[in-house]
Order: structure tokens, then sequence, then C-alpha cells
């Protein structure tokens, strides 16, 4: 009997499949590390071939789980890492290893694109502001620098649609992705007035047809089910991308007024789901519109090129001068004595920007030579003050993001690693003056697409309908800011917000002073 769906979230260092019940009930899961390169050109590449093999391996670790995997599966899913550009050619080969999400070599040509007359018209059809990682704008990129790899392509994917292509023989992309970066939110179809903004008239071809998983699915091909051990023609449903997967498996969609939901892990994801005529366009152009796969819905999004990535960045110093005198330590070695550093440690005392990634700042605003540094230390400071800055450093930036985006949440949704802090969860709460919840689903991206995936093939008749079984059930008590805590961060929160617009200039001459030496 054909009682379960599986979720693939190919994600940029794990690949994961996910079984689950027909009624959102998780039975099993595996995971396949993946990898990618970097180089000192800025460069962040994947390979697909490792990539589609990562996801093949997934997939039989979790038939090996799961008793007679093949012949209960009903149907298949896959979201993945956003932005990138995957280029494929003939015979659906791999032109090249994937530009990723990371790769920051098309910074002057985002300068450039920002720049234009015609850029205010292209954000305000996609809602997206220009950043590196966008497939678009490394197009552009490539196309005025390295033509020879558009011209050797065929179409031109994310990851979720490279798996998609390798698992059913059909180049398509998701309204999602799709009209973010060439489209348009209120139709979710190409623009062709976005595209030529980007330069890439003649670049049209390579784009793919765009399909909605919650209505379209193909078969899983002969040569996929060979490989992955699965039945041929079970049906298969192409995901949205990952951030919104995460984020409506997490609970930004239930219908409760006000809610948004943030994913805190090496990154951070702020949005808040709305109605197409409720978005609000900040006129800093910056941040995110992805389209729902629910109709004429949305979610506005800022997002953090690191997040986490800060907290580890403070405790590997702490590890580093204690394993140097002869104490050796991990940084993880140092996670559980946070909760003890934010309690012996005076709110508000100092202010830090979490902007610690070597890519600079997307959310809420673009600058590539963003970078972090801690404002108001004094002599009496000690290593516990700097520890409580970072993680109020992310509850600034989460603050930041959400004022970009218009209303303040009435309720905070958290996912992530992160969440499971009581200290930073009362952090979060306390920047963002909004109750938070955690949901108790493990997997919510590979959730949601195997959601879309159970629309599709007639288990619930609207995602709604599924989304009031699989995700509201599995949302925690509501935790309530502290009074006091919030009443700090709404007096510091203009320091943090005037000092960041402040250090432009300061970042500015240091990024010329390292592209100087170098």
């Amino acid at each position: 009997m054909a009682e379960l769906l599986i979720g693939i979230d190919a994600g940029t260092s794990v690949v994961k499949a996910v079984a689950f019940t027909l009624q959102g009930v998780q039975i099993a899961a595996f995971a396949v590390p993946n990898s990618y390169a970097t180089g000192a050109d800025g460069a962040a590449t994947q390979s697909l071939a490792r990539t589609w093999a990562d996801c093949v391996a997934a997939l039989r670790g979790l038939a090996e789980k799961v008793p007679d995997l093949a012949a209960r599966t009903a149907a298949i899913s896959v979201t993945a890492q956003g932005d990138g550009t995957w280029l494929v050619g003939a015979g659906n080969a791999p032109v090249a290893d994937a530009w990723l999400w990371l790769d920051a070599r098309a910074a002057p040509t985002v300068a450039r694109l920002a720049a234009s007359p015609a850029n205010r018209a292209r954000f305000e059809a996609t809602g997206t502001g220009l950043n590196t990682c966008q497939q678009g704008t490394q197009m552009a990129h490539m196309d005025r620098f390295h033509p020879a790899l558009l011209d050797a392509a065929e179409v031109v994917l994310h990851c979720k649609d490279w798996i998609y292509l390798n698992l059913t023989g059909v180049r398509a992309t998701d309204p999602s992705e799709a009209s973010f970066t060439f489209g348009n939110f209120r139709h979710r179809a190409y623009d062709d007035h976005v595209i030529a903004a980007l330069g890439l008239s003649h670049r049209r071809h390579l784009l793919p047809q765009i399909i909605d998983g919650t209505e379209t699915t193909h078969p899983l091909s002969a040569e996929a089910a060979a490989a992955t051990g699965l039945r041929a023609g079970t049906p298969v449903s192409l995901g949205f991308v990952d951030m919104v997967m995460t984020a409506l498996g997490a609970g930004v969609h239930t219908g409760t007024p006000g809610a948004a939901c943030s994913t805190v892990g090496s990154t951070g994801v702020h949005m808040r789901a709305t109605p197409v005529e409720g978005v609000h366009l900040n006129a800093e152009g910056t941040g995110y519109v992805i389209c729902l796969p629910v109709l004429g819905m949305v979610t506005q999004v800022q997002t953090n090129m690191a997040a986490t990535l800060n907290i580890d960045w403070v405790l590997r110093m702490a590890a580093d001068l204690m394993s140097d005198f002869g104490r050796p330590t991990k940084h993880a070695d140092l996670v559980p004595l946070i909760e003890s550093w934010l309690a012996a440690s005076k709110p508000g005392a100092l202010l830090y920007h979490p902007y610690i990634s070597e890519a600079g700042e997307r959310g809420p605003f673009v600058n590539a030579d963003a970078r972090a540094g801690f404002v108001g230390l004094n002599f009496n400071h000690r290593f516990a003050d700097l520890l409580r800055a970072v993680v109020e450093g992310l509850g600034m930036a989460t603050r930041d993001c959400y004022a970009a985006m218009g209303a303040k949440p009435l309720e905070l949704r958290l996912t992530g690693g992160a969440a499971r802090s009581k200290g930073l969860r009362g952090v979060l709460s306390a920047a963002v003056g909004a109750p938070v919840r955690v949901s108790a689903r493990e997997e919510a991206g590979a959730a949601a697409a195997a959601m879309m995936s159970a629309v599709a093939i007639g288990a619930y008749p609207t995602m709604d309908a599924c989304i009031a079984e699989w995700v509201t059930p599995l949302l925690g008590t509501a935790e309530a800011p502290d009074p006091g805590l919030s009443a700090t961060y709404a007096q510091t929160y203009p320091a943090y917000k005037s000092a960041r617009e402040g250090l432009t200039a300061a970042w500015s001459g240091l990024a010329a002073s390292r592209h100087a030496k170098g």
C-alpha cells in the first residue's frame, strides 16, 4: 500500500531524505554530507554530479531504515538550497560546477546593475534586491566575463531543479525561485522587463519552464528508479526553495494574523507571510519576496549572511586561547556555557554588528564590505559581556530585518539549531518585542516539500488543509518576551542602526586597504 511520502532536502553541506506518513508523522531520515569548494577570488562551487550521487545515497540509506520503502512510497518531493547557478548542457550533462549562493564573484556586477536606472522597476516586479547570491546577477557576471559557460548551456537550473531533472528527466523550475529572480511575484511568471534589466534578454532561452509542485508531478524515470531503488512511475513533485519550505514547515503560514518565522542557523532567514496586496517594498530595494505554494500568498524575506556563525566565532576565539595554554578545547565544548555567560552579563551594555561573513551582508542592506565589530567596549568588560553582545547582535539584526518589512511580528516562530537555546530565544523575543514559539517538527523543509506532494496526489484538497494537520498542532507554547529586556533593546536598537549606518565609510576604507595589499 502506498502510504508514505519522501521529502528530499538538499542543503549546501548535507543532503537529507525523510519519510513521512500521509498524515505528517516523520518515520525516518537519512543524511549524507555534501561538500563545496571555495577560492581566493570569492568562488564557492559545488559538483553537480556529486550532489546527485549524494541524493541517491540518501534515498538508498533511507530505504535501509524503512522496510519496503519503494512499494510504500506514494510520492517523492524535493527542495534544496536557493539561489546559485547550475548549468546543464547537451544530454543533461553538467557544464561546470555550480556557482553557489555563497559565491561572491558577481559583486562588481551587482554594483553595476544596482546603479542602473532600470533597477527600481526590476525590484518593483520581483520584490527582491540584487545580491551576489542570485542566479540573475551570477548569469549577468558570467555573460560579461565567462560567456563560454553560458554558451555551452542548454538550461540554467537551481539545485532542486537539477535533482528534479535527474529524478524525472524534466527541465523545470518552480514559481518561487523563478519569480524572485526573473519574474513578477504577482503573476508567478517570467517578466521580460526584469530579464532585460539584468542584461540577459539574449539568454532568455536558457530559462526552464515553471511548474507548481502542488498541481503538477512527473513520474520517476526508469534510470532514476534503477539508481535509487524506488519504483519507476512514482509521482515526483518539485518543491519551492528551501527558505520558504523550512518556514512553511515551521509555521510561517497557519492563518494566525501577524505571525512571522525566523530560521536561525549558520545564516539567518526572517520572513512574514502576507497576501500579495500586503507586500511592503522598502525604499532601499532590499530583501526578497518569495511565493508560497498557496495561491495569493507570498513571504517577505530578509536574510543575514551570518547568524550563529558569529557565536561559533566568539567561542572559537575562547577555545583557541584555552588550547594555547595547554587545555585543548573545541568551540563546541563551550556551547553548554552560553546560558551561564548570558546570566553573568548585563543586557545592552555593548553593541555588536554580526557581519562576520567574508561576503559582507545582504539583509536588510546589501554591502559586500560590511564587517562585524563591537561598539562601546571599556576596560571593565569581560568575555561574558562579549558573548552576550554577540547574541544580542543576532537579536538586533533580526529586529533590523523585520523593520525593513513593515509592521513588526505579533508572534515569532523559530526554527534552526539556535531555537533550542532558551537564552537566545529570550533575546530574540525581547529584541523583536513578540512572543516566540518553536515547532516540534524535526525536518521542516523536507516536510513542507512532502506536503506539496500530498496535495498534488490528492491526499489533501488544499495546502491550508495540509498545514492544519502537519504544522499547526506541532507549534509549542508561546513564550512571552521579558518586559525589562524588551525596554532595554528598544533603547539600544536606534544606536545599533545608527552605528551600522555610520560605519559604511569605514568598511569601504578597510576594503580598499585589503584590495591594495592583495
